[in-house]
């Protein structure tokens, strides 16, 4: 997968849990230690976080990291290739 569309993808994935637990992002990232700006960045796939960010994210959204990485449709596998 091209970098910038494995980084909207990531994205799109954590913004999409973010608002099935009813959480801001304001929220998300104080309880992350991030600043809001750099998850905005990183929920619109204009920012690549670490894995140190990952992990912060996923225990705050209380999801395994792999949440992340997960396909939902067989067209998103088909994007990824």
């Amino acid at each position: 997968m091209e970098n910038n569309k494995f980084q909207e993808a990531l994205g799109q994935r954590i913004k999409r849990i973010r608002l099935e637990k009813n959480m801001s992002q304001t929220l998300l990232a104080t309880k992350c230690g991030i600043e809001k700006a750099n998850l905005s960045r990183i929920e619109s796939g204009q920012a690549n976080p670490t894995v140190l960010t990952l992990s912060k994210i996923s225990a705050s959204l209380e999801v395994p990291v792999l949440e992340f990485f997960k396909y939902e449709t067989a067209e998103q596998v088909l994007v990824a290739v």
